[in-house]
């Protein structure tokens, strides 16, 4: 099978996704009071609405509803006044009733778009040549290779969960090797907003940081947890081939069962290779639904895709069509809060941030919080090194404590520690509320910036190290390394080596 690249070049991958979001932060059920937890016993939170008894009537969930409003108006998504909801019949033990409540052709939100900023390696799934969007507009590339596409969202709509199924026997706990099923009701009826792409992505790597900007701004507005390792957001992927320079749609497959961002980029890497052997060699790609296996990087068959026939969708006559007000829609867009790409272009702007370290801040709410902290805490000249402190040193330290956060980070500004003491403090105040200036006292750790002192120092290794010094005159400036090597070892590693570098290139220049 031919690699990715290779396979780009002859081939455009045209990819659709099919995001599925549970609204996590809310307390009931769509259509009904009964409370919204997945780790209560299994069927303790089920009532004749979700199990759809006969003479039971749904109620709308008003907040799911704001929660939607929300996600459309944080994706660009035109909010529709007047929607309705529909029956969505299937034949399945995980809804009860047969069929699932979701919207018509007219949803929420609709119309929407996200713009991908694709950098490192990522951008170059794109071939050189492929610089185009999916309307034919002119993709404008850095120097760097990143690039700025805009994805659009076709629609967002609201619709119920189905029940848990486990299925017991077998390896993989597929329905297939199973010696029995197990049903948990728990889940059915749980909110549910779908965002299904216009067939615009190019490349596994922009689907994957679709998945992600879209997780991040989720979670941003508080309407999700967006675990995809839980289930709470979970992506299908759409996926066909055709020739470059072809503008006629190949025959799409369809990817499920990709529970992280790396077993999204993986299956659609993997189907778009395998459609292109299939291809080449004269088969016929089938409409089909595929079952991505993780363990043995392939993916397999799972059934025919159905059509929209096969549902038989009619309109609900149990629910009443909505028509959202302009103050309803106005009271939800004063709930959203200042959005991660927002967030990121201020830290740039405000506080000098480099991108890449602001990026990586404002994408996560604790981050965010435990930075806005700090900047309170510390002089202004100080704030990247805050942010730097959280990028480089604190993942994997239990360390929240803002005061901590910001004393770490003005003890290596001050250049009174380096960042190899700056881990040697983690380590003694990781779990605990210690000031990171107790220990670096207490343990002698603060770096000497006298510089007569450490000219001192330099001199006498300039001195005895003849050869590298020649080196140095005669061009090899990495030669410097070294001699900042023998500093430190001659002050017993108090000395700042900064100033030790400073030092011994002013030396060597006169």
């Amino acid at each position: 099978m031919k690699k990715l690249a290779e396979v780009l070049q002859d081939w455009e991958a045209v990819i659709g996704l099919e995001v599925h979001t549970e609204l996590t932060t809310l307390e009931t059920k769509m259509f009904c009071n009964c409370r919204l937890s997945h780790d209560d016993e299994p069927n303790a939170n089920v009532c004749p609405v979700c199990l759809g008894l006969p003479g039971a009537l749904p109620v709308p969930n008003k907040k799911a509803i704001e929660s939607i409003v929300m996600a459309g108006l944080a994706t660009n998504c035109q909010i529709m006044r007047h929607s309705m909801f529909y029956r969505k019949h299937y034949f399945y033990p995980d809804m009860a009733k047969n069929f699932q409540t979701t919207q018509g052709p007219v949803a929420f939100c609709m119309h929407g778009n996200l713009e991908l900023e694709v950098r490192g390696a990522g951008a170059a799934e794109r071939p050189d040549f492929a610089y185009t969007t999916a309307t034919g507009e002119k993709i404008e590339q850095a120097e760097d290779g990143s690039y700025t596409v805009p994805i659009r969202i076709l629609r967002i709509h609201m619709e119920e969960d189905a029940a848990k199924m486990v299925h017991v026997g077998g390896t993989e706990g597929r329905i297939t090797a199973a010696t029995e099923s197990l049903i948990d009701y728990n889940r059915c009826g749980t909110p549910l907003i779908e965002l299904v792409t216009e067939p615009d992505l190019r490349t596994p790597e922009e689907a994957r940081l679709f998945m992600e900007t879209l997780q991040q701004t989720f979670r941003t507005l508080g309407i999700s947890d967006c675990s995809l390792e839980k289930g709470s957001m979970r992506c299908d992927g759409n996926v066909s081939l055709r020739r470059r320079g072809s503008t006629k749609l190949g025959t799409k497959t369809e990817m499920k069962n990709m529970n992280s961002f790396k077993s999204l980029h993986d299956a659609l890497e993997y189907e778009i290779c395998r459609q292109a052997e299939v291809l080449e060699e004269g088969g016929i790609i089938y409409q089909e639904t595929r079952h991505w296996e993780p363990a043995h990087k392939r993916t397999v068959v799972m059934r025919v895709k159905e059509t929209a026939d096969d549902y038989r969708l009619f309109p609900d006559p149990d629910l009443a069509p909505f028509d959202l007000s302009d103050e309803f829609i106005a009271a939800c867009a004063r709930r959203i809060p200042e959005l991660p790409r927002q967030k990121r272009d201020r830290y740039v702007a405000d506080y000098a941030l480099k991108q890449a370290d602001a990026s990586q801040i404002a994408a996560d709410l604790a981050s965010a919080s435990l930075f806005e902290k700090c900047v309170e805490l510390v002089e202004a000249r100080a704030i990247p090194t805050v942010a730097n402190v959280l990028v480089n040193l604190l993942p994997g330290y239990d360390v929240s404590e803002p005061q901590q956060v910001a004393s770490l980070a003005e003890l290596l500004y001050s250049d009174a520690i380096t960042f190899a003491q700056a881990r040697e403090v983690l380590d003694a105040i990781t779990g605990t509320t210690i000031d990171p200036v107790k220990v670096v006292d207490e343990r002698g750790m603060r770096q000497t910036t006298d510089v007569d002192a450490l000219q001192a120092i330099v001199d006498e290794v300039l001195a005895r190290s003849t050869d590298q010094v020649q080196q140095y005159q005669n061009g090899n400036t990495k030669v410097i390394g070294f001699l900042v090597g023998q500093c430190m070892k001659a002050s017993k590693g108090t000395g700042n080596p900064k100033l030790f570098n400073q030092l011994l290139v002013q030396s060597l220049s006169q």
